[in-house]
């Protein structure tokens, strides 16, 4: 059987920053207690590390004994971190839910992470809403570039102890998903595939992963 899902939980360290080490850092003394910042709003295109960030910040909450709590598309219950994901997916009375939560965490001094597709200022959301997102700090999550991405999928095959071909990085890149979580999975799925056959990873052995993912995808 081909395991396509990833095997990995987000987390801070397992981030490839690329482009966004100084969002990466400000998250880190936020959770450490060391910034006066308590309120984030990340926007960013799909598959750019949005996600994967609000989730690694409440992983490390929780790792430090905290109340956390990650939500996508809608509001959770207050925390001492709460992440809110997909903001733009919001209905007017999410809208509200999410105003009142902003209130509550800013009252509590309780740390609130919120992400979008969008900047605040573009978000077709409640004004009051807009607004208060715009107060905290607001970054923009940059992709990795194919080289980044390159590197990284290079770094996390020799983690596995195994070298990766160039020839199999480019057609992963070429032909699989985008975003970097995919590659990897697909990546640790062809590491066990070629485990399995006894055989070094391959290109053949690489179409044979992505075929069997689009398989499931047609079920």
């Amino acid at each position: 059987m081909l395991d396509i899902a990833p095997d990995s939980q987000p987390t801070l360290d397992n981030f490839v920053a690329g482009h966004n080490l100084e969002l990466l850092s400000a998250l880190r003394h936020a959770l450490a207690g060391s910034s006066s910042e308590r309120c984030f709003y990340l926007w960013g295109e799909a598959g750019s590390g949005r996600s994967h960030l609000l989730q690694a910040c409440v992983r490390a909450a929780l790792d430090t004994q905290r109340s956390a709590i990650y939500a996508q598309g809608s509001v959770p219950q207050p925390a001492e971190v709460v992440a809110v994901d997909d903001v733009e997916q919001f209905d007017d009375a999410a809208q509200i839910g999410l105003f009142d939560l902003y209130n509550q965490m800013r009252d509590s001094g309780g740390m609130l992470l919120v992400s979008g597709t969008q900047s605040p200022l573009h978000l077709a959301l409640r004004d009051d809403l807009r607004t208060r997102l715009g107060w905290g700090l607001v970054y923009q999550v940059y992709g990795l570039s194919d080289e980044e991405k390159k590197q990284a999928l290079i770094q996390h095959a020799q983690s596995r102890g195994f070298a990766l071909p160039p020839e199999v990085t480019q057609y992963l890149l070429r032909h699989g998903r985008r975003d970097l979580p995919s590659l990897m999975a697909a990546l640790d799925a062809l590491d066990a595939h070629s485990l399995r056959l006894h055989r070094a990873p391959s290109v053949p052995l690489l179409k044979e992963i992505l075929q069997h993912e689009l398989e499931l995808k047609g079920a």
